[in-house]
């Protein structure tokens, strides 16, 4: 549709008014809410996840287009309630220890909430000790972390040995992400899931929650 388009579009470049605008219109038009997460807002973060990877756009334009989408999500969290839309999972997500950085933390976390699940954020600089607090407490399928720092990439490791010190990690899915994050480091590390950008972040969440 023409509508779920101009929101994917207005997205990309950013204009949060614009989204606001045209999500509230596509919701008096009839669309469902899922519908336009699903056709408009969460594609248009694909195409900006794919440019930041490329080199085409950068950090704040990306952030900017983040931004825009955050609006669109806030204006359907009401229309998702009341059709009752059950979470398809839970997922608790920090940046590591060490590592200030939220940016691609909260590009994952808006992906997720897109996708349908309930988010925990932990926020920046998370010890090992409140990411094993937060699974205890919340019992979620999935274990997100984010590092930006080379510095700080092992970490990761380190909340993973935690993990199993607590008898947790049988529990939990455990998903990495990050600037220097590979697949490669991931497997080392014994992680469940690696994603390269927010929107790839969120499908491998949503396949291994289809395989467990």
């Amino acid at each position: 549709m023409a509508i779920l388009l101009d929101i994917k579009e207005a997205t990309i470049a950013g204009n949060q008014a614009k989204v606001g605008e045209l999500t509230e219109q596509a919701l008096e038009e009839g669309l469902e809410a899922s519908k336009i997460i699903e056709e408009g807002l969460i594609p248009a973060m694909w195409v900006v996840g794919k440019d930041f990877a490329s080199g085409k756009i950068y950090i704040p334009e990306m952030l900017i287009a983040a931004r825009a989408m955050k609006r669109g999500v806030e204006l359907l969290k009401p229309a998702l309630v009341d059709k009752n839309v059950q979470t398809i999972g839970k997922v608790i997500i920090g940046t590591v220890q060490g590592d200030l950085h939220d940016i691609g933390k909260n590009l994952v976390t808006m992906m997720l909430e897109g996708s349908g699940f309930e988010v925990v954020d932990l926020g920046v600089d998370v010890p090992a000790e409140k990411f094993i607090e937060g699974v205890r407490t919340h019992d979620p399928q999935f274990l997100a972390m984010s590092a930006l720092l080379t510095t700080t990439m092992d970490q990761m490791k380190i909340v993973i040995e935690a993990l199993k010190s607590a008898g947790l990690r049988e529990k939990v899915n455990v998903m990495v992400g990050g600037a220097p994050i590979s697949q490669k480091f991931a497997d080392e590390i014994g992680a469940d899931g690696y994603g390269e950008n927010a929107g790839e972040a969120a499908e491998k969440m949503k396949m291994l929650l289809h395989q467990s």
